[in-house]
């Protein structure tokens, strides 16, 4: 057996680095339940059961909880089983697979969709398949790019330049630089879920028409809350049918699990035969794509849905500046509040759930750059105005606190 001591040692030097800049992340072991949503209970470092508010889940319109939804799962669970029992080439498409990508297609308005296990993997496979497609293929990526697509982008092993985050100038002067032919991918998200910054779609789509580049955009915080139907950003703003490849994920909006790229059948079918992210990757349970499907079907058959959602928000931001609270006043529902200090950032949110019962996740690097530590506020269907009054009240008073300074 060989002598662990000198790695151990290493291992345990990057631990405490991240422990001592406050940027180790400690999980809270939430017991969530459907019926109380956004409350839940979690059990406290002397063992006693503690009840708390959920303000950083990314079930927007509370999918997760719906009726509908979970009949469709557990009645399919008990049809197909807990799981797949393969990937999609071996035994792992059913009918449920098949009925999903179809509905998901007719969302965004093109010939075909691909589900992934989670939205990660979609974008790892869909962007590194893409980039090596093409020879002398350069993908140019907007420099706060989640990091699934810059893994994505590794994978490609081509050419890359970053262009700055939603500079339009920036990114055209670089386009300028490259030889028309020469095979290009714009990738860019259309909402970027730290800062809460809204991508200027048309004016992207207008530079990769000119310069002769293809566009893949991540719709993952936009589809479900956004557009027609919740078909996301690219909808509302009037681009639908205009980008090459969408990504997107059923864990925020819809409220499931998973993740899928919607495009031509033509690209859908090269990703679905080169990406080694989907064609090695045991397939979605039956059951989850039953319940996805009930909830993308219902999300789209409710109308108003999105405009209620956003009205959500803008009754939460009401009440923070009733409270002087002082957020990024962005264009999205991402609300953020920014500390700037990661020891300051975790000393906040830890006060906000042990002493308020408001559990807020300190949000630090690498999530986000050093400097730009926040804490990210997600309000959801089911939040009242006495939940968002109870949290505005305690983050000012915690904000306000030498012990958190």
């Amino acid at each position: 057996m060989p002598d662990n001591t000198m790695y151990d040692k290493i291992v345990s030097s990057h631990l405490d680095a991240l422990k001592r800049t406050g940027n180790y992340r400690y999980f809270l072991n939430v017991q969530k339940s459907a019926q109380s949503f956004p409350e839940f209970t979690f059990e406290n470092a002397d063992g006693n059961q503690k009840t708390a508010v959920n303000w950083c889940s990314n079930d927007y319109l509370c999918m997760s909880l719906d009726a509908d939804v979970l009949q469709s799962l557990v009645r399919v669970a008990e049809e197909s089983g807990a799981g797949a029992g393969g990937t999609r080439n071996i035994s792992g498409t059913t009918v449920h697979h098949n009925r999903l990508e179809s509905s998901l297609a007719n969302l965004h308005g093109t010939e075909s969709a691909l589900v992934f296990g989670s939205a990660f993997m979609a974008n790892l496979g869909a962007l590194g398949a893409l980039g090596k497609a093409f020879p002398g293929c350069i993908i140019l990526s907007d420099e706060r790019n989640h990091a699934s697509m810059i893994e994505g982008i590794k994978v490609a092993r081509c050419d890359k330049q970053i262009f700055r985050h939603n500079d339009a100038e920036h990114l055209e002067s670089l386009l300028s630089e490259l030889p028309i032919e020469r095979p290009k991918i714009i990738a860019f998200e259309s909402l970027y879920s730290m800062a809460g910054t809204v991508a200027p779609i048309q004016e992207f789509i207008r530079l990769a028409k000119r310069y002769n580049a293809l566009t893949y955009v991540d719709e993952v915080h936009a589809v479900g809350v956004y557009g027609r139907g919740g078909a996301g950003l690219i909808e509302q703003q009037g681009c639908a049918g205009q980008v090459d490849m969408i990504n997107g994920t059923f864990a925020k909006g819809f409220g499931t699990l998973g993740g899928y790229i919607a495009s031509r059948t033509l690209l859908i079918d090269y990703v679905r035969s080169f990406a080694p992210s989907f064609i090695f990757t045991t397939s979605l349970p039956p059951a989850v794509c039953a319940a996805t499907l009930t909830s993308v079907e219902k999300v789209r058959s409710q109308s108003g849905l999105q405009e209620a959602y956003q009205a959500h928000v803008c009754s939460f931001r009401r009440i923070l500046r009733e409270h002087t609270i002082h957020f990024d006043d962005n264009p999205s529902h991402i609300t953020r509040v920014l500390i700037g200090n990661a020891a300051r950032c975790k000393a906040i949110a830890d006060k906000l759930l042990h002493e308020y019962g408001a559990y807020l996740q300190p949000i630090n690097f690498p999530t986000v750059p050093e400097g730009e530590e926040c804490l990210r506020l997600t309000v959801t269907l089911r939040h009242s105005e006495e939940h968002m009054r109870h949290l505005a009240s305690a983050l000012a008073e915690t904000l306000a606190s030498r012990e958190t300074e």
